[in-house]
């Protein structure tokens, strides 16, 4: 996947899992799986640099994973998303392997969209579930095109009034 600005510059690239203006997301870890409009999948290998002092995944790597799911879900409509509200529970230790967030729109109106995002490990276990929303900026639009199957590219537009 690949997200535009309307002058060429790339802020995401995930064809190769790197994210190249979320410099926040870049030094992460995480890669984008799969994208589609309400929906999107990101994982993450659990790292050194994830753990906290009791050696599990710390609570704002969980958050952070949940969060780059739920801005792709909720962008790739082509309605630029911004969140509004968001909430996770922690309900398993994460201590190694890999993580995979998937998240999945569970309603949406012209301004307002909520999403769930769930957290597995390697065995399937629940170890976090995240809740939020975003509103919907009619003023400025994501152009979806297909570049090849399981390719996307996004480019932002801002709409005439």
């Amino acid at each position: 996947m690949i997200l535009l600005t309307t002058t060429g510059e790339i802020l995401w690239k995930t064809s190769n899992g790197s994210l190249k203006k979320d410099k926040f997301a870049a030094n992460t870890g995480i890669e984008l799986l799969e994208v589609s409009p309400g929906y999107a999948k990101a994982r993450m290998e659990i790292e050194e640099k994830h753990r906290n002092a009791l050696r599990a995944v710390q609570g704002g790597a969980l958050f952070t994973l949940a969060d780059l799911a739920f801005a792709a879900a909720s962008n790739a409509h082509g309605t630029a998303a911004v969140g509004i509200n968001a909430n996770i529970s922690f309900v398993k230790a994460a201590l190694n392997g890999t993580l995979t967030a998937e998240a999945n729109e569970t309603s949406i109106n012209p301004k307002i969209a909520t999403y769930t995002v769930n957290i597995i490990d390697d065995e399937g276990d629940l170890v976090a579930t995240f809740q939020g929303m975003v509103y919907r900026k009619k003023s400025f639009h994501l152009i979806f095109l297909r570049l090849k199957p399981q390719k996307l590219k996004f480019c932002r537009k801002q709409r005439s009034k």
